[in-house]
């Protein structure tokens, strides 16, 4: 059911997205006088799953998922229809249009991506606020949840300063300011430290996939005892914490991990808190050293109600969203592009992480939530806004490229050449497309 959830919340953001982007082309097309032939949501090989004519225009629902699209008269786009080009001009065709009119036609669509992720930004911080955890309330630093944080150099208990001499403000900034390597400054058994993060762990991230570098300190909470358990007759309970084993005392669940491995397998005296009492119970640890429990990780504000942390929250007004959704609008399509650019530094290896469907439906959590749904979808109509205005021959920015050679030039470039730019276009998008998906699928087999 899980699956479905995530698939549907995929399809519906997409759908709004394409459809929203495709209103920006033909929107100023119309407000142009050009006439827009075909206006569909997905792609249409072969048939259409349904279409309707309204004046010039056919609307239809396409059967392939890649996307969506507008034909635009006396434009070469990816139908790659040279015959109407054949014919005189007329009044009404795209290739009839002033530089700058054809010019925002291009564009429309990247300008309603980037006002939506705008818009949306401003209106989940009026709606919902803005809730975090401050770094400075991580008092006795993070949990390094995966290996790899340990083997590019942070401890449990870190105290992390600044990255690359960016200043850590909040929790969530960690990861952030960490994938993109360099110099980091921590607070280490009280003493300052620093280190270089190696170029190439970001490898190891995507080899792993959805990895969690870090995490603020937990307490050991037990969540399930189950019958097959060696401790199911132990009288341990779910929400139990454990906060000692043998006589030595811990808070958090990373330091029950470095004692444990001081004791020998056999019975074991845990200390335990129940319902604000404390209890000694005889518990077992097999022959790995586990106690063949599952234990609970709360989320952040789980572990505010348990007395762990202080989360604090930003509140907007209407007016005041508006300033403060363009400022996180800014800021996440930054993020976005300071990510892609490490694709093409080789040494990284984060060209393996590109991903495909798989990877962005993976974004969506698998119980519907309004908020997290309206996050990702205004993320991906900033990432929708940048991709598209990359100069790729086929993608809109393709054509603004071409628009901004005629108008510095004076000069069009040729049919011939627009068409075989085109072509070439397609095969580097489709090859890219196959590549990302195909991804996907490496990693969904290496997985099981």
């Amino acid at each position: 059911m899980g699956v479905v959830i995530q698939i549907s919340q995929l399809l519906l953001s997409l759908s709004l997205l394409i459809i929203l982007h495709e209103i920006g082309h033909f929107v100023f097309a119309r407000l142009f006088k050009t006439r827009v032939e075909k206006f569909y949501l997905f792609f249409n090989p072969w048939f259409s799953i349904f279409k309707i004519k309204r004046g010039e225009t056919e609307y239809g629902l396409g059967w392939l998922p890649l996307g969506g699209y507008v034909k635009i008269s006396g434009m070469l786009d990816e139908s790659l229809d040279k015959e109407q080009l054949k014919q005189p001009h007329q009044p009404y065709e795209f290739r009839s249009k002033t530089t700058w009119q054809r010019l925002l036609i291009m564009l429309g669509g990247v300008i309603v991506n980037l006002i939506l992720g705008f818009v949306i930004y401003s209106m989940i911080l009026f709606i919902w606020g803005e809730k975090f955890l401050p770094n400075k309330n991580l008092k006795d630093g993070v949990w390094c949840v995966d290996s790899i944080a340990y083997d590019i150099g942070f401890r449990n208990g870190d105290k992390i300063i600044s990255v690359n001499g960016n200043n850590i403000e909040r929790y969530d900034d960690i990861f952030k300011n960490v994938l993109f390597g360099g110099k980091v400054e921590v607070i280490r058994n009280n003493e300052k430290t620093t280190f270089l993060l190696p170029e190439d762990f970001i490898k190891k991230i995507i080899d792993k996939r959805n990895v969690i570098l870090f995490y603020p300190r937990i307490p050991f909470i037990v969540k399930e005892v189950p019958d097959t358990s060696i401790n199911s007759k132990s009288g341990l309970k779910p929400k139990d914490q454990v906060v000692g084993i043998n006589g030595q005392q811990f808070t958090y669940y990373d330091e029950y991990q470095s004692i444990i491995d001081t004791i020998k397998p056999g019975i074991v005296q845990l200390e335990i808190i129940r319902n604000g009492e404390r209890k000694t119970i005889a518990a077992q640890l097999n022959q790995n050293k586990k106690l063949e429990i599952f234990n609970f990780i709360p989320d952040l504000e789980e572990l505010e109600k348990l007395g762990f942390y202080q989360l604090e929250t930003n509140t907007f007004t209407f007016l005041q969203a508006i300033p403060a959704g363009f400022q996180l609008a800014k800021e996440k399509l930054a993020f976005y592009v300071k990510q892609f650019k490490l694709i093409f530094d080789f040494k990284t290896g984060a060209y393996k992480g590109l991903g495909g469907f798989g990877t962005i439906g993976g974004l969506f959590p698998k119980t519907w939530s309004w908020e997290i749904f309206w996050e990702i979808t205004a993320f991906l109509s900033l990432i929708l806004a940048f991709m598209n205005v990359l100069p790729i021959p086929a993608l809109d920015g393709g054509h603004v490229m071409f628009l901004i050679y005629e108008m510095i030039t004076g000069r069009k470039p040729s049919e011939k050449f627009l068409e075989y730019a085109q072509i070439a276009g397609m095969v580097l998008i489709l090859s890219l497309l196959v590549f990302a998906n195909l991804n996907d699928i490496l990693r969904w087999i290496g997985s099981k």
